[in-house]
Protein backbone atom coordinates (compact mmCIF):
# COMPACT_ATOMS: atom_id res chain seq x y z
CA UNK A 1 0.00 0.00 0.00
CA UNK A 2 1.66 3.20 -1.22
CA UNK A 3 -0.23 5.53 1.11
CA UNK A 4 1.35 3.77 4.11
CA UNK A 5 4.66 5.44 3.22
CA UNK A 6 3.13 8.91 3.49
CA UNK A 7 1.16 8.06 6.63
CA UNK A 8 4.41 6.93 8.27
CA UNK A 9 6.18 10.12 7.12
CA UNK A 10 3.30 12.21 8.51
CA UNK A 11 3.51 10.35 11.83
CA UNK A 12 7.27 10.93 11.96
CA UNK A 13 6.74 14.63 11.29
CA UNK A 14 4.09 14.85 14.04
CA UNK A 15 6.45 13.10 16.48
CA UNK A 16 9.28 15.51 15.63
CA UNK A 17 7.03 18.54 16.10
CA UNK A 18 5.70 17.13 19.37
CA UNK A 19 9.24 16.52 20.65
CA UNK A 20 10.09 20.15 19.78
CA UNK A 21 7.26 21.34 22.05
CA UNK A 22 8.30 18.97 24.86
CA UNK A 23 11.97 20.02 24.56
CA UNK A 24 11.07 23.71 24.82
CA UNK A 25 8.72 23.07 27.75
CA UNK A 26 11.55 21.34 29.59
CA UNK A 27 14.10 23.98 28.60
CA UNK A 28 11.94 26.89 29.79
CA UNK A 29 10.29 24.91 32.62
CA UNK A 30 6.78 25.63 31.35
CA UNK A 31 4.30 22.85 32.14
CA UNK A 32 1.17 24.36 30.56
CA UNK A 33 0.45 27.17 28.15
CA UNK A 34 3.32 29.00 26.51
CA UNK A 35 4.60 31.11 29.40
CA UNK A 36 4.93 34.08 27.06
CA UNK A 37 7.77 32.41 25.15
CA UNK A 38 7.57 33.24 21.45
CA UNK A 39 9.65 30.17 20.59
CA UNK A 40 7.28 27.87 22.49
CA UNK A 41 4.22 29.64 21.05
CA UNK A 42 5.59 29.01 17.56
CA UNK A 43 6.40 25.35 18.28
CA UNK A 44 2.90 24.79 19.70
CA UNK A 45 1.31 26.44 16.67
CA UNK A 46 3.46 24.50 14.19
CA UNK A 47 2.51 21.22 15.87
CA UNK A 48 -1.16 22.22 16.11
CA UNK A 49 -1.25 23.21 12.47
CA UNK A 50 0.19 19.86 11.40
CA UNK A 51 -2.37 18.06 13.59
CA UNK A 52 -5.12 20.02 11.85
CA UNK A 53 -4.12 19.04 8.30
CA UNK A 54 -2.19 15.75 8.32
CA UNK A 55 -4.91 13.39 9.64
CA UNK A 56 -7.51 14.36 7.01
CA UNK A 57 -4.81 14.33 4.34
CA UNK A 58 -3.75 10.83 5.33
CA UNK A 59 -7.34 9.59 5.35
CA UNK A 60 -7.99 11.06 1.91
CA UNK A 61 -4.79 9.50 0.61
CA UNK A 62 -5.67 6.04 1.96
CA UNK A 63 -9.20 6.24 0.55
CA UNK A 64 -7.82 7.45 -2.77
CA UNK A 65 -5.63 4.37 -3.01
CA UNK A 66 -8.42 2.06 -1.81
CA UNK A 67 -10.75 3.52 -4.47
CA UNK A 68 -8.27 2.49 -7.15
CA UNK A 69 -6.45 5.71 -8.04
CA UNK A 70 -3.29 5.33 -10.09
CA UNK A 71 -0.08 4.84 -8.09
CA UNK A 72 1.48 8.03 -9.48
CA UNK A 73 -1.53 10.02 -8.24
CA UNK A 74 -1.08 8.68 -4.72
CA UNK A 75 2.63 9.57 -4.83
CA UNK A 76 2.00 13.09 -6.16
CA UNK A 77 -0.65 13.88 -3.55
CA UNK A 78 1.25 12.25 -0.68
CA UNK A 79 4.49 14.01 -1.56
CA UNK A 80 2.75 17.34 -1.99
CA UNK A 81 1.07 16.97 1.41
CA UNK A 82 4.30 16.11 3.25
CA UNK A 83 6.43 18.69 1.43
CA UNK A 84 3.74 21.32 2.01
CA UNK A 85 3.76 20.64 5.74
CA UNK A 86 7.58 20.74 5.82
CA UNK A 87 7.63 24.07 3.97
CA UNK A 88 5.03 25.46 6.36
CA UNK A 89 7.05 24.26 9.36
CA UNK A 90 10.21 25.88 8.01
CA UNK A 91 8.40 29.12 7.22
CA UNK A 92 6.81 29.44 10.65
CA UNK A 93 9.94 28.47 12.52
CA UNK A 94 12.20 30.86 10.60
CA UNK A 95 9.65 33.64 10.05
CA UNK A 96 9.89 33.18 6.28
CA UNK A 97 6.46 34.09 4.95
CA UNK A 98 7.07 32.81 1.41
CA UNK A 99 7.90 29.31 2.72
CA UNK A 100 4.84 29.34 4.93
CA UNK A 101 2.60 30.53 2.09
CA UNK A 102 3.98 27.95 -0.34
CA UNK A 103 3.57 25.25 2.29
CA UNK A 104 -0.07 26.14 2.79
CA UNK A 105 -0.62 26.30 -0.97
CA UNK A 106 0.90 22.83 -1.44
CA UNK A 107 -1.21 21.48 1.42
CA UNK A 108 -4.45 22.97 0.08
CA UNK A 109 -3.72 21.81 -3.48
CA UNK A 110 -2.96 18.28 -2.29
CA UNK A 111 -6.18 18.15 -0.25
CA UNK A 112 -8.23 19.50 -3.13
CA UNK A 113 -6.65 17.01 -5.57
CA UNK A 114 -7.35 14.14 -3.19
CA UNK A 115 -10.99 15.20 -2.82
CA UNK A 116 -11.43 15.41 -6.61
CA UNK A 117 -9.66 12.09 -7.25
CA UNK A 118 -11.74 10.39 -4.56
CA UNK A 119 -14.94 11.70 -6.16
CA UNK A 120 -13.81 10.48 -9.58
CA UNK A 121 -12.68 7.05 -8.36
CA UNK A 122 -15.52 6.52 -5.92
CA UNK A 123 -17.30 3.25 -6.80
CA UNK A 124 -20.54 5.03 -7.67
CA UNK A 125 -22.36 1.82 -8.59
CA UNK A 126 -21.94 0.54 -5.02
CA UNK A 127 -22.67 3.93 -3.52
CA UNK A 128 -25.92 4.31 -5.46
CA UNK A 129 -26.66 0.57 -5.31
CA UNK A 130 -26.88 0.36 -9.10
CA UNK A 131 -26.32 -2.96 -10.86
CA UNK A 132 -24.49 -2.54 -14.19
Amino acid sequence: MISALYVVLAAMLLLKLSFDVVRLRMEYRIATGDGGSYELQTAIRVHGNAVEYLPIGCLLLIMMEMNGAEAWMVHVCGLMLIVGRLFHYYGLKNREFIWRRNGMAATYISLLLMVVVNIIYLPWSQFLNIRW
